[in-house]
């Protein structure tokens, strides 16, 4: 039964559309380009190894006046090319830098999608930041959309000093969105109700109240968990892939950044605490899926 179970999960979390765009190198610079994306765009393209060897890919998108950094973990449904137009759009109007990548096995990042392999993979992503350009846990704010938010949750969980996470349409875990448990088993996957209380920093919450894929109580039940809560925001006859079309999701996001740049400006991090070292180890998107017959 447990098995079966465990099995039926991780088949449910995964659903990678065909990938939607492609990375070349330029042959000239010999930096990696993106489909469609031209360089004005102010976009970086990784590819980067993660602790499962898996080649995963992962864009920054740099705002000259940014505070802050968005590391966005997206739905189980859709890979970077469909993002491209959100991440614009949500990087100016918060003007923040938004560093976002493929799970493995989605768009053209390697191996197989798995919850393991999307742990590794935020891994992978968060070293960049530290590495490539210099993000400390301060500057960072992670951001789980639905299945994303499994991602998020772990490596917030790791991280003593980030400045806040963003639990967008999130899940309590795999196997509560298929059925009605009170408890967690060993089987189950992305169990953000056991990690949650160990996350420190800020949280914000945003669901739909009409989520017929993943019910608003998942939500509820993660922010009256959380250590430390922020205002969050239920829209009203929202769903689980149009959150952002909602006025009211922009005015809440741009309120949260600003909050968060007070806190940033009152509470400087001390001049001797030093980072932790690496972890070695507008538009609708199509967010999640779920089968559950």
């Amino acid at each position: 039964m447990g098995n079966m179970t465990a099995n039926l999960a991780a088949k449910f979390a995964f659903f990678p559309p065909p990938p939607t765009y492609d990375v070349s190198k330029d042959l000239e610079t010999g930096e990696l380009m993106f489909t469609g994306v031209t360089p004005e765009k102010s976009m970086n393209v990784h590819q980067l190894t993660s602790k499962s060897g898996n080649k995963v890919v992962a864009t920054f998108w740099k705002h000259p006046f940014a505070r802050f950094t968005i590391l966005y973990s997206h739905g189980n449904a859709a890979d970077l090319g469909q993002l491209v137009d959100l991440f614009i759009e949500l990087r100016a109007h918060l003007r923040v830098n938004i560093m976002s990548y493929d799970y493995s096995g989605y768009g053209v990042s390697t191996g197989k999608p798995t919850e393991v392999n999307t742990y590794h993979d935020v891994e992978a992503v968060y070293n960049c930041l530290r590495n490539e350009y210099g993000i400390t846990q301060e500057e960072l704010i992670l951001y789980g959309q639905s299945v994303g938010s499994g991602p998020t949750v772990h490596l917030a969980s790791r991280l003593k000093r980030l400045r806040a996470i963003v639990l967008h349409s999130a899940i309590l875990s795999g196997l509560r969105v298929l059925y009605p448990v009170k408890m967690t088993f060993w089987f189950d996957v992305y169990k953000n109700i056991d990690k949650i209380r160990h996350v420190t920093c800020p949280v914000l919450v945003i669901h739909g109240t009409k989520d017929e894929i993943v019910s608003m109580s998942h939500g509820k039940r993660l922010w009256e968990l959380s250590k430390n809560k922020y205002d969050p925001l239920f829209v009203e006859g929202g769903g689980h892939c149009n959150l952002e079309t909602y006025p009211e999701y922009s005015k809440h996001m741009r309120k949260f950044i600003n909050t968060m740049e007070k806190l940033a400006l009152n509470n400087p991090p001390s001049k001797q605490q030093n980072d932790e070292p690496s972890l070695n180890g507008t538009k609708r998107s199509r967010c999640l899926r779920f089968r559950k017959s």
